[in-house]
């Protein structure tokens, strides 16, 4: 029930962040239509910026447990059995690290921009911590995810985010040819 719970959740994180990309679509189609049609969205292009932070954060969790982040494996590849588990189990930790402070640091960041009241600089003023949101949420998102595989491979399983083995020539090749991994 968890296991299906959390991967809602990654899946409902990878939504939201295709919604702010449609969002930002639609903002690149409309802004420069309506400064040549008289037509002014005003703050638009704080609003695009702002949903362009709310993607990239929220659509983290998703991408990761899907394997599709950029991991350099250079070292990891080459190593198999206990190994390779110990160095995962480091690999994970350090990042789990690294990633809740800097978790933690925007969590401040925002709860004192809603405490001081900050608000934007542009044509309409919005509290800087409504985009701030965004950011926060999908770190949290992240770091989630993060903590779901340290304890998959704590627990002995394998990581998700790790493809399975190729177990024919033509599937090795159909990856390769499509940009994923070995």
């Amino acid at each position: 029930m968890i296991r299906r719970l959390l991967d809602m959740l990654y899946f409902g994180a990878g939504v939201l962040a295709a919604l702010f990309l449609l969002a930002i679509f639609a903002m690149m189609l409309l802004l420069p239509i309506g400064r040549e049609t008289g037509f002014n969205i005003p703050s638009g292009d704080d609003f695009t910026g702002w949903a362009l932070v709310a993607m990239s954060f929220l659509g983290l969790a998703h991408t990761f447990k899907r394997g599709e982040m950029i991991r350099v494996t250079l070292l990891l590849e080459r190593l198999h059995g206990a190994k390779r588990r110990i160095a995962e189990l480091f690999a994970l930790s350090v990042g789990i690290a690294f990633l809740a402070y800097f978790t933690w640091q925007c969590v401040i960041l925002a709860h004192d921009s809603w405490r001081f009241n900050d608000m934007s600089t542009g044509v309409v003023s919005v509290p800087l911590w409504i985009p701030q949101f965004g950011m926060v949420l999908g770190l949290a998102l992240l770091l989630i995810a993060m903590i779901d595989e340290l304890v998959i491979v704590l627990r002995g399983g394998r990581p998700t985010y790790e493809p399975e083995p190729a177990k024919t020539a033509e599937e090795l090749v159909e990856r390769v040819a499509q940009g994923g991994g070995v």
